[in-house]
Parts: C-alpha cells; structure tokens; sequence
C-alpha cells in the first residue's frame, strides 16, 4: 500500500506557473505507475497526465499537451507536474494517483491509490 501527499497548489493568474508536488510513503515507490487527475466543480474526475515506473513514458491530455510537464524521482519518492501557461480552465482539484498494476495509463478506474488533492485556482 502507499500513502500520497500533494502539495503546491494555490491562485494564479492566467499565463502564469505552477509545480505541483506528490510524495509517497509505504511500498516502493518505483513500482507504481504514476497519474494526475483533476476535478472541477460539478464535473468527473478526469485524467491529466500519466508516468511509467522508470519514468520513460508520458501520456498528457491534449488540454495539457505542450503546457505540464509530469515526472518523478525515485530517489526522493515523488511525483511532479509543472504546469505552464495556466488558463482559468485549469482551475481544479488536482489529484496524484498510484497503479499497482498494468501499463501506464489514461484510466482512471486502473489507479488504486489516491491522494487528498491540491486546489488550483487560476483568476486575475
């Protein structure tokens, strides 16, 4: 089992930047795979972006694709996202999420573990 803090979250203004964190404790973090979620009001869960174990592969959502960034240190057992470019549509709680197994991947349903979330909030 692993446990999954985030942090980093807060107000930006549109353009502007922010780096979400995830630390995991418990099992070995490296055999995860890795996801970020987020939930707006009134709206599902929906998939932002994905990290194998090793770290080699990525999948975003086109609604991020070319703004985040996602990856991960093993070393320190962590999960970023660095979201550039921020738009007030991206305003949501943000959730780090943990697969035990199966590839990487987009599926919400596939990720065992969650985190309590991180509030982003983008207005001027």
């Amino acid at each position: 089992q692993v446990q999954l803090v985030e942090s980093g979250g807060g107000l930006v203004q549109p353009g502007g930047s922010l780096r979400l964190s995830c630390a995991a404790s418990g099992r070995a973090f490296s055999s995860y795979v890795m996801g970020w979620f987020r939930q707006a009001p009134g709206k599902e869960r929906e998939f932002v972006a994905a990290i194998s174990r090793g770290g080699s592969t990525t999948y975003y959502a086109d609604s991020v694709k070319g703004r985040f960034t996602i990856s991960r240190d093993n070393a320190k057992d962590t999960v970023y996202l660095q979201m550039n470019s921020l738009k007030p549509e991206d305003t949501a709680l943000y959730y780090c999420a943990a697969a035990d197994k199966g590839p990487t991947s987009r599926n919400k349903y596939q990720y065992d573990y969650w985190g309590q979330g991180t509030q982003v909030t983008v207005s001027s």
